[in-house]
Formats: structure tokens, sequence, C-alpha cells
């Protein structure tokens, strides 16, 4: 069914943008006035703005999960994916959303295929969530597997929500604490410089120290800002970069206390992944493929490709796992039981649970140390900064005294 986009009023005057799935444009205005709107305008859908959203297209990590969820829903019922699409539009909560989906209803109505529809918003759905979804196709599965799926990312979505609420706090704090140390370096310290200029003696160390950093400040402030946002920049630019993201990536494997952290939540990820895909039908190989991408780390992603090669020269899957030397070795042993058992799926599902459950501990664990270490260092600075302070007024009080 095509699609229009509208411009109506309400009954109380406040204009409304949206997309509307109708036969035609008077149908659409005959729908639209049934929903109590005055249609202004009425505009199809055409194939050139559906893929549009090419260049657009971003919808937001919650949004993404409500959708695949829906979506898994409808094709359980045995809706066809045409039909699925156009429902999940018509309950689409933005107006972005609504586009991506009826550019993917638009790609899915000439013919092709689902993963490939989804290749025309790129930002909304990742090369994660197509991959499975083709595996789906293939498999002939497609709602178990996008049922999956949605589990998936919502147990994605919500072990990140608890990070990123864990981290709040420290970051006010420390952002706070900064902000502090720069209005006394910059207001401060330089007031106190004037008090110490009227009187003909030698500052401690620590007190020349601060004073020079103070100037510093003062005089190359704006350099000092525009060099760091460049080397932000320069960061951002080389992680896309194939040779510098590895090595980064393969760093950040081997850092303490964070690396087995990070070890844990991509090896967890390529778990769930290939877990989903092998357990939905597709093959070992299938299951690699799909899975590789999904540990966000280049590491892992080269690891599943020797992994699929050793499982094409006729190796064993545990084995493969164990010759990498990226995966952590209670994977390995969970992965070589379920092998000898004749049930990979399964266990590979224990495997992710229990990495999850690893990772929760772990971040839990490190972020509880996180709050006293930020106070300790942060007010570690700003005491240094009143001491070089301090230390000159006492001088000068003995001096006086003497």
């Amino acid at each position: 069914m095509p699609a229009f986009e509208y411009v109506a009023v309400d009954d109380h005057g406040r204009r409304q943008k949206g997309i509307i799935s109708a036969e035609s444009p008077r149908s659409a205005r005959r729908e639209l006035r049934l929903r109590d709107l005055m249609a202004l305008d009425v505009i199809p859908v055409s194939e050139q703005s559906a893929k549009a959203s090419r260049i657009g297209g971003r919808i937001g990590e919650k949004q993404r999960v409500l959708l695949v969820r829906q979506l898994s829903v409808l094709l359980q019922s045995g809706l066809p994916v045409e039909q699925a699409l156009g429902a999940a539009a018509e309950d689409a909560a933005t107006q972005q959303a609504q586009r991506v989906l009826h550019a993917i209803k638009t790609e899915v109505t000439e013919g092709a295929r689902l993963a490939d529809a989804m290749s025309v918003a790129p930002k909304a759905f990742p090369p994660l969530v197509r991959s499975v979804v083709s595996a789906g196709e293939l498999s002939g599965r497609l709602g178990d597997v996008m049922e999956r799926l949605a589990t998936y990312l919502e147990r994605s979505h919500q072990l990140r929500q608890k990070v990123q609420a864990a981290l709040i706090y420290p970051a006010v704090l420390g952002v706070m604490a900064v902000g502090m140390i720069i209005a006394m370096m910059l207001f401060v310290v330089p007031r106190l410089v004037e008090q110490f200029d009227l009187f003909d003696t030698d500052l401690p160390l620590i007190t020349r120290i601060v004073v020079n950093l103070s100037e510093t400040l003062q005089s190359h402030g704006i350099l000092i800002a525009l060099a760091l946002a460049t080397l932000v920049f320069a960061v951002v630019r080389a992680f896309r970069v194939p040779a510098v993201r590895r090595a980064i990536d393969r760093y950040s494997l081997n850092l303490p206390i964070v690396g087995p952290l990070n070890r844990t939540v991509c090896a967890g990820r390529f778990a769930r992944v290939f877990a989903t895909l092998s357990g939905s039908g597709a093959t070992i190989l299938e299951a690699l493929s799909g899975a590789k991408g999904a540990s966000g780390n280049l590491v892992f992603s080269e690891a599943a490709e020797q992994i699929g090669e050793r499982v094409r020269e006729g190796g064993s899957f545990a084995g493969a796992l164990k010759a990498t030397g990226v995966f952590p070795p209670m994977m390995v042993h969970m992965v070589s039981s379920g092998e000898a058992g004749r049930d990979i799926p399964g266990m590979m599902t224990r495997a992710a649970d229990y990495l999850d459950n690893e990772f929760e501990t772990g971040s839990s664990t490190l972020l509880s140390l996180l709050e006293p270490l930020i106070i300790v260092v942060l007010g570690g600075l700003v005491g240094l900064i009143v001491l070089s302070v301090m230390l000159p007024i006492l001088q000068l009080n003995t001096l006086a005294i003497g």
C-alpha cells in the first residue's frame, strides 16, 4: 500500500506532520478526516524520497529495540513481512521511524529480502541486525530469529543503561571538580600572586609551579582548548583507520583491570549472537559470519574468520576457539562440553549468560571503586593548589614574627 506524507491541523489548530498508508491521496485525506484532522497537504512518498533515508534514518537504541520486538511479534503471528512493516510504521512513535519503515517496506514490495531492504537505513539497523535477519530468512524461521534478536537487543540495552546510570555521579563529580580547579587557576591564584609580588621573597617550589600553570592557562588557554579539540578529532579519525583500530582494540584487551572486562563483554556478545543464529537453524559458518561483528572489536572479528577457516578444514569448533587465544578459558571449556554433547547453541547460550553476569559483577565493582578514586585524585589536586597558596602566607607570617 502506498505511503503519503501529510501536513494537517487538529481541532485545536495545532499543526501536525506524519506519514499515513492509503490507496490514494483521496483515501489518505479521508483517513485523516476520520482522525479529526484537516489535511493541508498530502504528498506521496516516492521511491526517491524513501531511499533518501540512506542519508539520515538514525533512530535511538530504545526505538530500535521496540521496532525489532514489534516486528518479531507480528511475524510470529503469521503476517507477511510487508504487512508487518506497514503495521509497525503505523504505530511508530516518531516520524523518523515511520520514514525508515516505509523505506524498508518499499524495498520489500519491490522484491528485496528484508535484510537487504534494511540497508537503506544503515544507521537505524546496523550490520549486526541485518546479519541476524539474513540468517533468519535463510533458515525460514524469521519470526523466531527476530524474537531472539529482540531479546538480545533488550539485554544489551539494559546492561548499557545500568553502566551509564552508574557513571552519571562520577562523571558529574569529575566535571565539577575540574571546573573548580580551572576556576581557581584562572581567578583565585592570579589575585594571590599580585599580593605575593608586593613582598620581595622567594616563593616555594610548589607555588611557583602552580603560578606558572596559572599564567599558562591565562595566556594560552584558547590555544590549549583548540589543541585538545584537535587531539580528540584526530583520535576519532584514527579509529576509522583499520590498522589503528586493530592496534587499539588489541591493546584494550591487555589493559590491567579494564582489559579482562572488555574481553568478557566482547566474548559475551559473540556468544549471544552465535547462539541466536545457530539455534535458529544457521550453520556454524553462517553463525560465525553473523557473530563476527557483534563484539565491536576487530580482534574478535579476525578470530571469527580464523575459526571459520579451521572449521572448513575439519577442525573442532572448541579447538578453533582455543587456538585464537582471545576467548576466555571458561567459554572454551563450556563450548567443548557442548560440542561433545552435540548442543553447541545451548552451551553458547549458557556461556553468554555466564559472561554477562561476570561483566555485570566486574563492572559494578569497578564503578564502586571509581567514585572514591575520583574524590581522592581530584581532592588531592585541589589540596595541592590550596597548599601552594598557603605556604607563602605561612612563610610571610614567619618572617613577620621573626
